[in-house]
Parts: C-alpha cells; structure tokens; sequence
C-alpha cells in the first residue's frame, strides 16, 4: 500500500529528478503543439491549501485537467483539518477517495503525517520547510535555457527559507555548487548544510558570491507569516538586492530566476525582471510542465483499473 510521495527532492533518486525534468520538457511540447494526452483520466487531485497561492493552484489544477482528470481546491474554510480533525484521520479518509493530494502548510510536519497516514500520493505544494515543485520547475527552465546544470555554480541570494533549502537539495540531486548570500541570522537549515557538506558554501557578501556564477535566485525578503519581522528584514537585507550592476559580475551567460511573486525595489531592483538574463515568467510556466510531469510519475494511469 506504500504509495510514493513527493515532499521533498529527496524523495526521489538523481537518475528520476533528471527524467521528470526531461518529461516535462516533453509535456510542455506536447501542450505547445496542442496534442490531446490525456493519462489521468478520470483521477482526482485533492488540493489543500492552508497558505494563500496564485502558481501553485494554477498550474497544478490546470495540470490535473490537461491530463484528463480533476483537481478539488480546500481552503481551510472547507475542511475540517482548520478546525481540528488529526491530521492522520483526514488523511486515512481523503486518501480512500482521492488519487493523489496536493499541500500548501505551514509546518512540514503537517505533510509528514498526513503522509504516513495516506494510502496515495502525497505532494508538497509548499510548507515552512521545503518548496520542491518549484525547485523542479527551476530545474527544467535552467536545463531548457543553459543545458545541464551539473558541475555549474548557482548562487541563491537572500534569506535562508524554504526555496534556499530545497536549492541545498537540489544541489546534492542535480551535482552543482551552491553558494548561499545572506546575513547573519538567516541562514537555512543547518542539518541540510550538514548533509550538502562541501557542496554549498555560506557568503556574507553578494557581491563575492556572484562571481562566475551561471545561476542566480532569490526570493521575498519576509515570506507570508513574516510580515511583524518585515522591517528588520527591509533593514538586513537591503545590501542584499539582486540588480543588473551584481548580475554583471557574474558568468557571462548567467541565468536569474524568481519564483514569484516579486517585490520591484526589494529583493530585486525594478527593472531586473525585463533584463533579458531573467527568464521568471518560463519559470513559473514551467510549473504547470514540472508539475505534469510528477502527477504522471506519481499517480498511475487509470487504464491499469479497467
């Protein structure tokens, strides 16, 4: 019954991340040619959302019904889990109804239990922890735009949150070299940089940190939950913006992605997204590809129960 997660990029080998990256390319050329492909036929993705999003319930609702099935959108006003039904007797019933479900949480531990308590696939859509979907369509636009990333240096700016742990991991998957520019106080999980090992370094200074870079990301300064700290993070970070001038010093062919939303004249300055070295609006299409790509890995095709 041990059906096949995906919560983090861990949970899935090298060999399997690089194939999911290829499908998606391949589904993504599928869907520009408008070929009809339609695997999931008549499968059901719960989605739970306990944080607010625009990408994550897009792309993978859009998703579910490209590939023939559908998607239920539960905001906490509609479950019972915001009103304090376990976590493992949700999971035990929404699992025998559903083919796969789909969350957006705070805490990582909401994932892991519901998880152990699910007899289909269970995927995060985000939590506190960890964003590996993103990652996955990160992946696929650098592969698209550059070609492999193995042996490339990527250099994630700013604050050490979910994207920056799920960029460690990704780091040990894909085989690059991270290094990670932010202040004192935020640095990511310290059991990853533990696991990461020589792989990804710590740099105060951004500017050190970009040079001969191929990758550059960065993300909101205070992530949703974090408003209260915003203006001790405006103050920390702001040697921290990502503008043209610092992109300059990185490898010629560099490449800067966001995972959105941005704020202009924060985290990066106003016009970084229109320089022709940003490729954040495929990044976010690709989520939608990525994202297909893992739903069809995941969750076995409906013809099997004919």
């Amino acid at each position: 019954m041990s059906a096949r997660h995906f919560l983090s990029l861990m949970d899935c080998t090298p060999d399997e991340l690089v194939s999911l990256i290829r499908r998606g390319m391949e589904l993504k050329d599928l869907r520009n040619r408008g070929v009809l492909f339609e695997p999931l036929k008549n499968r059901v993705l719960g989605m739970i959302f306990e944080k607010a999003s625009t990408r994550t319930r897009l792309s993978f609702e859009a998703g579910m019904i490209q590939l023939g099935g559908q998607a239920i959108f539960l905001s906490p006003r509609d479950t019972q889990l915001g009103r304090g039904e376990p976590i493992g007797d949700a999971a035990i019933v929404m699992s025998r109804m559903l083919d796969a479900v789909m969350i957006r949480t705070f805490a990582h531990s909401t994932l892991t239990e519901f998880a152990a308590n699910s007899r289909v696939p269970v995927i995060n859509g985000l939590s506190d922890d960890l964003h590996p979907c993103q990652l996955l369509a990160d992946m696929q636009t650098f592969q698209e735009l550059r070609g492999s990333i193995k042996g490339k240096t990527v250099v994630w700016v700013g604050d050490g949150n979910n994207m920056c742990n799920s960029y460690i991991e990704a780091a040990i998957q894909f085989d690059f070299q991270l290094r990670v520019a932010c202040p004192e106080g935020y640095e990511p999980s310290a059991e990853l940089l533990a696991l990461a090992g020589e792989r990804v370094q710590i740099v105060r200074d951004p500017r050190e940190a970009v040079v001969g870079a191929h990758l550059v990301s960065t993300d909101v300064w205070a992530s949703m939950g974090q408003e209260e700290e915003a203006a001790e993070r405006m103050r920390q970070f702001k040697p921290y913006q990502v503008t043209r001038a610092l992109l300059d010093a990185a490898a010629e062919d560099v490449l800067f992605l966001h995972c959105l939303p941005a704020h202009r004249g924060e985290e990066i300055s106003e016009d970084l997204l229109d320089d022709p070295r940003a490729a954040a609006w495929d990044q976010a299409e690709n989520r939608l590809h990525a994202q297909k790509a893992l739903l069809e890995f995941l969750v076995e095709p409906a013809y099997h129960h004919a």
